[in-house]
């Protein structure tokens, strides 16, 4: 999530980028996944909800499945065209690694001191998470994106797919009743969770504590969708025509939806809470998709006129996507806030912050559903608030 300039191969000699303006579109991208977090993160009810406004069970797929897969393709293509830019203005690789791991220790201290809350302590608290999967991410990308050349990015996809899917699907480990097998893909019985249990025993999903959805193991996929990110960015930084860079990323992310639907029967089912490589795959196609839409109408269209028109139609997404990193913290915070602070009512009974701004919200005469949809859009609109304040003032905290 840091700058969206342009450049050339980190691997090979660093150029200029084409200019030195902003990616708009990767702006907006960035922006509608933040506004999609805020969404599906924040209802009124957590047990009246849109299917599609909740992560799929088990296996399968929903809306809010997009978007974690989302922020690390855009951290990939920001990532490798922001290095680009440093590189073509003289920083050595190895300042860049520095700077990468400066900024990935940063972001994972930003997460886990959210787990931290409220409890402060360490000897209970969640160590993966979210942000800290962002920031391994980052870590184990900055060598491949620094050193090798985008095909060899490709055959280091393809390698940590690999060595993911087997030890996956052929190295028996214990279950909790200590039954061994192989390939077993269920909520605790995989091979992802037996070494979450190994090397972070008491430090896993609160809600289970015996496996966590953001699993060291399951970081190997998730850094390929970063990669992938990289990879798209070494195509916008090209040569080519901005219609043909739509139309490569528009191919790319069809034969990428069509390869994880394969997968989804052949191989591994998508499982966003194992980050399967078929779920991998196909969320890389919808990214690359949806992408290519937003780059088309805000940066690869010839028609300055629908340019503007478009850009102005996603000028909400733009101004979020300005501050992502500070507003995914501060909503977390904020959201932890609302339900930690609890008032005295009148009956002695102690309720919420949260509850107590939902109550006139459940009591309007429609479904439970569209009463919890409703806070959660007023949720997103106070934050979008503090994006556009941030934004007028031109407030912008990178890290």
């Amino acid at each position: 999530m840091t700058g969206s300039g342009g450049g050339t191969a980190i691997a090979g000699k660093a150029v200029p980028p084409e200019t030195g303006k902003r990616l708009v579109s990767l702006d907006a991208f960035r922006g509608f996944t933040i506004a999609s977090m805020l969404l599906v993160n924040n209802p009124g009810d957590w047990s009246h909800l849109y299917a599609q406004l909740d992560h799929a069970e088990w296996a399968g797929w929903t809306f809010t499945d997009w978007i974690f897969p989302f922020f690390l393709f855009i951290g990939g293509i920001s990532m490798h065209l922001s290095l680009s830019q440093r590189a073509a203005a003289g920083a050595s690789k190895p300042a860049l690694l520095r700077q990468l791991a400066r900024r990935a220790a940063i972001i994972f201290l930003i997460g886990l001191s959210l787990n931290m809350i409220p409890h402060f302590d360490f000897s209970i608290v969640r160590i993966p998470g979210v942000l800290q999967r962002i920031a391994l991410c980052t870590l184990l990308a900055a060598p491949i994106v620094l050193y090798f050349s985008w095909k060899q990015q490709c055959v280091w996809i393809v390698a940590l797919l690999a060595v993911y899917s087997a030890m996956m699907l052929k190295v028996p480990v214990p279950d909790l009743n200590g039954v061994w097998s192989a390939g077993a893909l269920e909520p605790g019985r995989d091979a992802g969770a037996y070494i979450d249990r190994l090397l972070l025993n008491g430090h896993l999903w609160r809600r289970v504590k015996t496996w966590d959805p953001e699993g060291l193991l399951s970081t190997l996929p998730a850094l390929c969708n970063l990669l992938f990110g990289v990879l798209t960015g070494h195509l916008l930084a090209g040569s080519a025509g901005k219609k043909q860079k739509t139309a490569w990323m528009a191919l790319a992310g069809l034969i990428c939806l069509v390869s994880g639907l394969q997968l989804d029967m052949l191989l591994m089912p998508i499982i966003k809470s194992l980050w399967t490589t078929s779920y991998c795959i196909f969320m890389t196609g919808w990214a690359l998709l949806l992408f290519s839409g937003f780059y088309y109408f805000l940066d690869g269209n010839n028609s300055l006129r629908m340019q503007q028109l478009a850009r102005r139609i996603c000028m909400p997404f733009i101004i979020y996507g300005m501050n992502a990193l500070f507003l995914f913290a501060l909503s977390g915070l904020i959201a932890r806030m609302l339900g930690l602070i609890k008032i005295a009512q009148p009956d002695a009974t102690l309720l919420s912050l949260q509850a107590i701004l939902y109550a006139p919200i459940k009591n309007l005469p429609v479904a439970p559903v569209n009463a919890s949809l409703i806070f959660a859009l007023l949720f997103n609109l106070a934050m979008f608030c503090i994006a556009w304040l941030m934004w007028r003032r031109r407030w912008f905290v990178k890290v």
